[in-house]
């Protein structure tokens, strides 16, 4: 009994670290941390409270009596970062492989009940196994407990998994109904079954790495939302992913402290090509438009067609949606579309407004893309965004043809505010293929075609290549200079900042999933 409390005095004196303790140095360190150290170096220092130190397991089966760990492989508790209430859980690999118990479970229950009832984010630190075998269905039921709170915070209150370690099984499932998934390069991964049991059934020969590794989600998946280098980097990103959200759905996003200057940005003035059909880099008008350095990007290497992430407007808190002619022409096609959706409904849950940047040329044609259900995906980001009630804004560089123009938040589907650049061509379709298709006959019957289509190309673009008959029509509320994007944008977040709409009485509506 002695050695059990030394053992527990030794835990309460580690849960207590930063009293004035020194913290852990790691600043360059490149290894895995303990769960209490990525605690302690997540939060603020000596603002842990831990809940549950002296809770243990319950089985006695398979002579578990005889392993008996306080806090069962979980460490739960609260504490704040930058001063913000924040409730946290880390599991601890070096008890029982973190895997999780009903005990452990109850754990973490608990303090998303907390952060629920208390409306506070939830941070998950993920370093497990799975469930605990020796338990059977209690482990089972224990997960399916968590995922139920997830379910029932989702939209409530932002929900962030790190995942630092193995999640494998039913643990993958709580990260992924979370708003953010982290993961650590080279030392994390997730999968519903593992390299061993995939070489079982499908005589596939695959590494941990390459079937659920950091790289693999962030890039072919889409299951990670942002990758770190190690463990410090990834607590960093968490800390900074916070400085954008706010603590609930009942509250905004804590303005910064912004002196409004000459907000003119020449820049912005050189970066649409001359030749339509060259690319650009929409990273270049996003950071002529934003506070410097304040665009934090997510799903950076996932469909790279559409760029979204978060970033600050004179102080505020703004997501943003933009095509990215860099990658496919800007295109819109399946994974693009969910990623977009999934960012929407994010920053709608939470209040944060949202800025939609448009260069679409229209959606991805192709069997694969009919195949794998682009209708239905490209209409998940066309009811995310008609569903929105946040500010949305919207800004045209340049094309923004067929259903794309549509789906990429017109004035049409709610958009509060719709401004297009001189560059903006809007129209059904670019102006060779629509000549071909209207001035068929014209062009077979002439006695040189070619010459006939680039005249009646001349003639489409110079009716329809520009933003002005869609600004007559009132679906451009107004054309600007690119210099005076920012100055435009502040003014009319501004005007939007007290936007009410009241939502039709209903239980929910039926994305298309």
């Amino acid at each position: 009994m002695d050695s059990k409390i030394n053992k527990l005095n030794e835990q309460i004196a580690l849960a207590h670290l930063g009293g004035g303790q020194k913290r852990i140095d790691t600043q360059h360190t490149k290894k895995k941390l303990t769960a209490r150290e990525r605690i302690h170096y997540l939060l603020d220092e000596g603002s842990f409270e831990e809940i549950g130190v002296l809770v243990t397991h319950r089985t006695t089966d398979f002579g578990m009596d005889k392993d008996i760990y306080f806090g069962d492989g979980v460490v739960t508790g609260y504490g704040t970062i930058n001063g913000r209430l924040i409730y946290v859980y880390a599991q601890d690999f070096t008890v029982f492989g973190g895997s999780l118990s009903e005990t452990h479970a109850e754990k973490i229950c608990k303090i998303m009940d907390l952060a629920v009832k208390v409306r506070a984010p939830i941070i998950g630190l993920n370093d497990s196994g799975g469930a605990r075998i020796q338990e059977g269905v209690r482990s089972l039921g224990g997960y399916a407990d968590i995922f139920f709170r997830n379910v029932k915070a989702s939209g409530v209150i932002p929900q962030i998994s790190a995942i630092m370690g193995p999640c494998a099984g039913g643990a993958v499932y709580s990260p992924a109904m979370t708003d953010f998934t982290l993961m650590v390069e080279n030392t994390s991964y997730m999968f519903v079954t593992g390299p061993n049991v995939v070489k079982t059934v499908t005589n596939e020969t695959v590494t941990s790495e390459e079937l659920g590794g950091a790289h693999t989600h962030a890039s072919k998946s889409g299951v990670a939302h942002i990758t770190s280098a190690n463990d410090v980097e990834c607590l960093e990103d968490i800390k900074k992913l916070l400085s954008y959200l706010p603590q609930s759905n009942k509250e905004i996003t804590q303005k910064l402290s912004f002196k409004l200057e000459d907000e003119i940005r020449d820049v912005l003035s050189d970066i649409i090509p001359d030749n339509a059909n060259k690319p650009y880099d929409m990273h270049e008008v996003i950071k002529g438009i934003i506070d410097e350095d304040s665009f934090y990007e997510i799903h950076k290497n996932y469909a790279e067609n559409i760029l979204v992430g978060f970033s600050r407007i004179a102080g505020r808190s703004v997501g943003i949606i933009a095509n990215q002619p860099m990658y496919l022409a800007g295109v819109l096609d399946v994974n693009s579309s969910k990623k977009a959706a999934r960012f929407t409904r994010f920053c709608d849950c939470f209040n944060i407004p949202l800025l939609v940047l448009v260069d679409v040329p229209g959606f991805l044609p192709g069997t694969d893309q009919e195949w794998n259900g682009i209708i239905v995906h490209g209409a998940k980001l066309l009811y995310a965004l008609s569903e929105a009630t946040v500010p949305r804004i919207t800004v045209i560089t340049r094309k923004a043809y067929g259903g794309a123009y549509d789906v990429m938040n017109s004035k049409h589907i709610g958009a509060d505010m719709n401004f297009a650049w001189p560059s903006a061509e809007i129209a059904v379709m670019g102006a060779k293929g629509a000549s071909e298709i209207i001035f068929r006959n014209d062009i077979a019957s002439a006695k040189n075609p070619e010459k006939k289509l680039a005249e009646k190309e001349a003639e489409y673009a110079e009716k329809f290549a520009n933003p002005y008959q869609a600004t007559q029509r009132g679906f451009i509320d107004e054309v600007i200079l690119p210099k005076d994007t920012r100055r435009k944008l502040i003014k009319a977040f501004a005007m939007l900042e007290n936007k009410m709409v009241e939502k039709p009485d209903r239980k929910h509506g039926n994305i298309p999933l």
